[in-house]
C-alpha cells in the first residue's frame, strides 16, 4: 500500500506538542483588528490545543 501524503495546507496549520497533542492558532486575528479590544486581540494571540473530537481527523490529514 502507498504511503500517504501530508495535506499542505494542515502542514502549515497544526503543530505537535511534546507530549504528542496537536496544537492550532486562533482564527479571527488575521485582519479587521481596529474593531476588537486589546482583551481579545491579546488571547488570541495565543496558541490553543485540538478538542479531542477533531484529533483522529487531524491526524489524517497530518498522516501521523
Amino acid at each position: 500500500m502507498a504511503k500517504l501524503k501530508t495535506n499542505s495546507g494542515a502542514k502549515k496549520r497544526f503543530a505537535l506538542t511534546g507530549t504528542g497533542k496537536i496544537k492550532r492558532k486562533h482564527a479571527y486575528h488575521s485582519h479587521i483588528l481596529t474593531k476588537k479590544t486589546k482583551k481579545q486581540k491579546r488571547n488570541l494571540d495565543h496558541f490553543a490545543i485540538v478538542e479531542k473530537v477533531d484529533v483522529n481527523r487531524i491526524k489524517e490529514l497530518l498522516a501521523i
